[in-house]
């Protein structure tokens, strides 16, 4: 499925950022949530990961529902997974584009990698 990604902040991104080692923190920006729609149109349940992959990179995350997105659009908060899907240019701002980034999104058996292995990845 084609789709749309943004990311920014949650509530629970923001509270577990002091430390960004903890499973608060490391739970919450490894998921990317879809539409309800989407969610069953890809045929997922509880447990199920998605591989999204952008012009930039590519993340296995965990799939969550968020009755508030449109269909066609993901969000993943802010942290390390969802920067493997953005790109570098800044446009003179200083700061990637997080949101409007093409990605495909398919569902996985791929396991959602430890946030060292994720960063010693790279893109």
């Amino acid at each position: 499925m084609k789709a749309v990604m943004i990311s920014g902040r949650t509530l629970a991104q923001g509270a577990g950022c002091e430390d960004k080692m903890s499973p608060l923190y490391i739970n919450e920006v490894s998921c990317c949530y879809l539409s309800e729609e989407d969610y069953r149109a890809l045929g997922l349940s509880d447990g199920k990961n998605l591989l999204l992959t952008s012009p930039h990179g590519s993340a296995v995350l965990r799939a969550g529902v968020d009755r508030g997105l449109p269909q066609g659009m993901v969000f993943i908060p802010m942290g390390p997974w969802a920067n493997m899907l953005i790109g570098t240019d800044t446009k003179g701002c200083g700061m990637p584009g997080f949101k409007g980034v093409e990605v495909e999104v398919t569902p996985t058996d791929e396991k959602v990698l430890d946030i060292r292995e994720l960063i010693s990845r790279g893109r």
